[in-house]
């Protein structure tokens, strides 16, 4: 294994937390927004969205810090494949692979969530 291995990752992994950056941000927004509504009246629908909303927040935070956790690992790894460390840096790689790999397993457990949500909003408007 090269240093071009691990590079590979770098872009990746960028646009991977620019999506979860934006996914922040707008529930940040939504939040905020539901914080206003909810305070002008009270609605207990709003109350189980904040709680769904509550959740998917935590989501994504792992999300982001396995991400980043994913990225600073393959940096570790090339140093260590420039330090002439191989074997360090296979493993060093392999962690942060996996690393990865929950990042996105929590990114489609937060999309599942976040349709059901979306569902039940449907639902509710058809009634």
């Amino acid at each position: 294994m090269d240093l071009t291995t691990p590079a590979l990752l770098f872009p990746a992994i960028s646009l991977l937390l620019l999506a979860y950056t934006n996914r922040f941000l707008t529930i940040a927004g939504l939040i905020r927004k539901l914080h206003e509504q909810h305070k002008t009246t009270p609605d207990p629908l709003i109350a189980g969205q904040i709680d769904n909303l509550r959740k998917r927040l935590t989501m994504i935070k792992n999300m982001q810090l396995h991400g980043v956790g994913s990225l600073f690992l393959c940096v570790l790894c090339m140093f260590l494949l420039f330090a002439g460390e191989a074997l360090a840096g296979k493993i060093i790689f392999a962690v942060s692979l996996l690393l990865l790999l929950y990042s996105l397993w929590l990114s489609i457990r937060e999309i599942y969530i976040s349709v059901n949500a979306l569902d039940l909003q449907l639902s509710e408007m058809q009634q």
